[in-house]
Formats: structure tokens, sequence, C-alpha cells
């Protein structure tokens, strides 16, 4: 079973940049289409970004231009670069496939507060 670990989350202040990552292990990841989610409280999970193994990128329309997404397949690794961070970013943000995902791991909480 894979498993995924995000790192990288904090608090930071509005208008600020963070970079969060995720591993995951097992020698699969590379064939897989990676997306990045994000949950607040009582909310269900939003897909923030998605990334092809060769590369191509898909945003929602609330990160398009402030978001990147990126994956190095030889680490196994897919990271998220988050420039002018507003308050509504806050959220626990999770890694995972695109589709028929697997178990969900813990995330990497990001609060967005001035």
């Amino acid at each position: 079973q894979v498993q995924l670990v995000e790192s990288g989350g904090g608090l930071v202040q509005p208008g600020e940049s963070l970079r969060i990552s995720c591993v995951a292990s097992g020698s699969i990841f590379r064939l897989y289409v990676m997306a990045w989610y994000r949950q607040v409280p009582g909310k269900q999970r939003e897909l923030v970004a998605s990334i092809t193994s060769g590369g191509s990128t898909e945003y929602a329309d609330s990160v398009k231009g402030r978001f990147t997404i990126s994956r190095d397949n030889a680490k196994n690794t897919v990271y998220l670069q988050m420039n002018s961070l507003k308050p509504e970013d806050t959220a626990v943000y999770y890694c995972n496939k695109l589709r028929n995902q697997w178990f969900w791991g813990q995330g990497t909480q990001v609060t967005v507060s001035s």
C-alpha cells in the first residue's frame, strides 16, 4: 500500500509564499496523475491542482496564477509552490492520485493570517 507523507506547511502572512511537499512510497508513483487537495473543517475536500506524469498541469480557478504544482518522479515527490497567499487559502493540504485515490496521508496545515 502506498503511503503519502505531506510536509512544509506553516503559518504565513497574507501575500507571502510557501512550498509544500508530498512523498509517496513505492515505485509506481511516476505512472499516475497526482494532485493536491485542500480541506477546511465542515467542508468537502477541494481539488487544487493536478499534474500528469509528463508535467501537464491544471489548476482550480481560485489558485490559478498563484500556485504551481510540480513533481520529481525520481524522488517520488510532488510539490506545491504557493505564492501571494490569501487567508482563504487556509486549509489542510493533501496530495493523492487524481482518480481512485490511495489512502489519504495526514496532510499539512497551511494557515494564512496576519
